[in-house]
């Protein structure tokens, strides 16, 4: 895939997220019932922005080099975009700013020792680590039990993305609401590319999938982006059965780039049993693989 364009990328999340903005929905007045265009017409994005025509149409065609903070903020109430929406658009003027030239490859991202500790440390609850990507970088016993499903290839690195996008058949075996968890994974990794569209792996995996789900291409033209945060997601595991899950997902502000995930459930409840019963299972399981490679 080639790599991610940021003038491409403004050009279509500002046309997207102006035809998906009706005259009413805006407060403007309508005449005649014969529009043209989908949604907001360029010359009323402006009005509402309180920018001149020529200047909206320069940033709807892919440059935001000039775009103060305060019209930036102006667009976004105009165009009526939610939080996730507004970030990704500051995300993308600052790319649009950024000097040209190539980038220097990142450096590999690593879990350090002290990071795998705290997670082994958390013995009740599903605990991994992941970059943007939705790279498994690393987990405690009980995500590994939980998780099972996503890390059975090992091949190559466990990803998330791939699992939910190229395995559907298990994917939506394993999570309940694949539907929107697919939506949220593609808006996810839309909203990483804008903040870094020089990211070669995501760059690469963004066309992996492309190339292999229809799905996944559906959900990335639409141009959605979404935060990561705490929610709730329901997995039924091949062992335990339906678990009903609350996440959270937590930056790190120690090592940029990664996201600590953490499964919890109230005490009594079926899912919390189901969590416990998980436990037991993965610590048996774990037992007899130490046994094996004793004999071995």
């Amino acid at each position: 895939m080639a790599p991610i364009d940021p003038r491409t990328e403004i050009k279509e999340f500002l046309s997207s997220r102006r035809a998906r903005l009706t005259p009413e929905r805006a407060g403007l007045p309508v005449h005649g019932g014969n529009r043209r265009v989908k949604g907001l017409r360029r010359e009323e994005v402006a009005l509402l922005a309180g920018v001149s025509v020529d200047y909206y149409v320069r940033m709807e065609r892919g440059s935001l080099t000039g775009a103060s903070d305060g019209v930036l903020d102006a667009m976004a109430s105009a165009l009526q975009l939610d939080e996730a929406e507004r970030d990704h658009l500051f995300h993308l003027a600052r790319q649009s700013r950024a000097p040209g030239g190539p980038r220097r490859p990142r450096p590999a991202v690593t879990v350090r020792p002290a990071l795998q500790r705290v997670l082994d440390a958390i013995t009740d609850a599903p605990a991994w680590i992941c970059n943007a990507r939705y790279d498994v970088l690393a987990t405690n016993r009980l995500a590994r039990a939980l998780y099972s499903p996503v890390l059975a290839d090992t091949r190559r690195q466990a990803n998330t993305a791939r699992f939910i996008y190229l395995d559907p058949g298990a994917a939506r075996t394993f999570f309940v609401d694949y539907d929107r968890i697919a939506c949220d994974v593609a808006a996810k990794l839309r909203m990483e590319a804008g903040r870094d569209p020089h990211d070669e792996e995501l760059t690469a995996l963004v066309g992996e999938l492309a190339t292999s789900s229809e799905l996944f291409r559906q959900r990335w033209a639409s141009q959605d982006v979404r935060l990561h945060r705490s929610g709730r997601k329901r997995v039924h595991h091949p062992v335990v059965g339906l678990l009903d899950l609350d996440v959270e997902s937590m930056e790190m502000s120690a090592e940029p780039g990664l996201l600590l995930n953490v499964y919890t459930a109230p005490a009594g409840t079926a899912t919390a049993d189901g969590l416990a019963l998980l436990a037991s299972w993965a610590a048996g399981r774990e037992k007899r693989a130490t046994g094996i490679q004793a004999l071995n």
